[in-house]
């Protein structure tokens, strides 16, 4: 009998809440259509015509103004407070990334074409280049992800340049990435073989042929590419771009 008395009170008490937070709108509402110039004022009592002055009670019936009138604006503000309380929240980009990657909790990613500028190992024997749009999106992944970045290089100052790219870009300093987890071969096939031994459930390449060689090892692989193309298999993705793919721009 006790704990049937204690959820009777527990029901009494959400009901009463929804009903006060009803309350609570429909007040906002109210108030909010009141006419903007404060309390209404009372209408004039209407005085009687008059035999002697006709013209004088016509006009007089003229000025009289209705005092309960509304504006558009005034009912387009009650609306907005309404939309407002209902409005959906917004996800982060840390949801965003989480959700898209679902499960996946280690990515290996080349670097030319996603993370870089350069498109190409020729280039990177003269610069390396982050791109500035990909770092909030690569930052999210650290944190989220076991991420392994990797790339062909011709010559090991290629090496030196990407990790200074990196390190000055400040892709290190969050604690999710190391050097040790930048990894670098001299052809393809080299990282075909890092992606295979590495396990990951998601891999991010530029490569159509590489991404369909791979598409019946890893579980999920994204596809960079700035032209549209048909999707290879059905657990490979494709996008413009790493931040593209997340919606973060």
């Amino acid at each position: 009998m006790s704990l049937h008395r204690n959820w009777h009170k527990k029901d009494i008490r959400s009901i009463g809440a929804v009903a006060g937070l009803a309350v609570a709108i429909v007040f906002t509402w109210r108030l909010l259509r009141s006419p903007a110039g404060g309390p209404q004022q009372r209408r004039p009592k209407r005085q009687g015509s008059s035999s002697s002055n006709p013209g004088l009670s016509s006009h007089s019936d003229a000025s009289v103004v209705p005092s309960e009138v509304r504006s558009p604006s005034d009912d387009s503000r009650a609306q907005n407070v309404v939309d407002e309380l209902f409005q959906p929240v917004k996800p982060t980009l840390a949801q965003i990334v989480m959700q898209r990657l679902s499960e996946g909790r280690k990515v290996t990613c080349r670097l030319l074409g996603v993370i870089l500028e350069e498109s190409s190992p020729e280039e990177l024997q003269k610069q390396a280049t982050v791109k500035s749009s990909v770092l909030e999106v690569l930052l999210e992944i650290t944190k989220f992800c076991d991420l392994y970045l990797m790339e062909r290089v011709l010559d090991d100052e290629s090496e030196k340049r990407v990790l200074v790219a990196l390190e000055e870009a400040g892709v290190f300093t969050s604690g999710g990435l190391v050097k040790d987890k930048v990894l670098f071969c001299s052809t393809e096939n080299g990282r075909t073989s890092f992606v295979r031994q590495l396990e990951p459930n998601w891999h991010i390449d530029t490569n159509p042929e590489i991404v369909t060689q791979l598409a019946r090892f890893i579980k999920y692989q994204l596809h960079v590419s700035p032209f549209r193309s048909e999707r290879s298999a059905a657990n490979v993705f494709s996008a413009v771009s790493l931040e593209q793919f997340f919606g973060s721009i």
